[in-house]
């Protein structure tokens, strides 16, 4: 891409836009955009999150020149439209990653229907007429895979309870468009440095002992170093497949099935995991590995008595977890006063999962290449480490 695009992140603050920000404006090398805009609904001056350039631990100098962050409601039309205004002078936002949507696997249809498919209906309208060149959206892994086998973008996997269903009906609404660039990236379950949400987080926060023995079923994964690349290569990728108008605008009309020049009917889709082949067994004896600690499985008959009781259960193990996790953060030196980590386990999180995309396609066809294709005890250090650098995990000492 030449000259340097300029770029909107929309959402993803609580999710992979740091990731991404730090791929396009990295705080040591070239930047790959000339400017870019972050647009969300959360307040960073004072905090509600943590965001680059707005973090403590983010150096100040030449990553905030052309680093811009604007709070909006995006649920709101207009308020959508002028995210789209570049500052005086400089050109039009060429490139759009869409990282929007609610997370919280407790939500109603109704908050799901508005916080997530019409926000996303929103900025893919207003981008398609501002006749941006790439709408990449980022697809959370809210599908239940068949068991056997590593599933491609051509197989019909079903989404999973309500937060499923809302999100891939996004991608529908997205792909009706007319005149959206669109490309769709769907992930593995997230985990990485300043990755708050998600099950991933969830075990390595705090590692207990499964219901689900002996936990052989596919739980792909991907680091967020991976989402962000894979974002950009994605972005990259399609600009690169547009075909350019060369014929006679006045037989548009006369031909039957002709498009007018500035139609863009693309909506592929790329899955992108790891290479990790994960599992619940193996991502929980990796985690606990880092502690010292070991991943256990209750017995069969403990199993089944729980299962069916989930509800209650999550109770008693939250009253004994969030506790735990409490006492360590009171006990850290320096404490932790507040942190967006959490112990809390809901219904969703004990419940048994299978993910399971196969990653070939988007190597084979965009040449994407991982940065991260394990999840070793290393790269789990490495997510601790910058937890505990940003003052949010606790310190014990011996």
């Amino acid at each position: 891409m030449s000259p340097k695009p300029n770029v909107i992140i929309f959402g993803g603050l609580n999710t992979c836009s740091r990731a991404l920000t730090s791929v396009l404006v990295p705080l040591e090398g070239e930047a790959l955009v000339s400017n870019l805009r972050i647009v969300d609904k959360y307040s960073v001056e004072p905090p509600t999150t943590c965001e680059l350039p707005s973090c403590p631990s983010s150096p100040p100098g030449p990553i905030a020149n052309n680093v811009e962050y604007k709070q909006a409601n995006l649920t709101v039309p207009a308020i959508v439209s002028s995210s789209f205004d570049p500052p005086f002078g400089q050109e039009p936002y060429s490139l759009v990653f869409d990282l929007t949507g609610d997370v919280a696997h407790d939500r109603s249809e109704v908050v799901q229907v508005n916080h997530t498919c019409n926000v996303a209906r929103l900025i893919g309208g207003e981008a398609a007429r501002r006749n941006v060149k790439a709408y990449v959206r980022l697809q959370q892994p809210w599908y239940e895979s068949p068991e056997k086998g590593s599933h491609d973008e051509k197989e019909d996997v079903k989404p999973n309870g309500v937060i499923g269903t809302w999100w891939h009906e996004t991608l529908r609404i997205l792909g009706a468009i007319e005149g959206l660039n669109l490309v769709i990236v769907r992930v593995g379950l997230v985990y990485g440095p300043y990755i708050d949400f998600g099950l991933m987080t969830n075990v390595l926060t705090k590692p207990m002992k499964s219901l689900w023995s002996p936990g052989r079923n596919a739980m792909n994964t991907v680091h967020s170093d991976d989402v962000a690349g894979g974002l950009w290569a994605a972005a990259e990728w399609i600009v690169s497949q547009q075909i350019y108008w060369k014929n006679d605008k006045s037989k548009v009309p006369e031909v039957v099935g002709m498009q007018p020049p500035e139609k863009k009917i693309i909506v592929p889709l790329f899955n992108l995991t790891d290479d990790n082949g994960t599992t619940l067994d193996k991502a929980g004896k990796t985690m606990t590995g880092v502690f010292g600690t070991t991943f256990e499985y209750h017995n069969f008959v403990t199993s089944a008595m729980m299962r069916l009781r989930l509800e209650d259960l999550v109770e008693d193990i939250n009253e004994a977890h969030v506790s735990g996790w409490a006492e360590m953060l009171t006990r850290s030196d320096p404490p932790v006063t507040k942190t967006p980590l959490s112990a809390y386990m809901d219904p969703f999180s004990l419940s048994k999962h299978t993910v399971a995309f196969s990653n070939k396609k988007i190597q084979r066809i965009i040449g994407y290449h991982l940065r991260r294709p394990n999840m070793t005890a290393d790269v789990l250090y490495e997510i601790v480490d910058k937890w505990k650098a940003e003052g949010i995990w606790p310190t014990i000492g011996s």
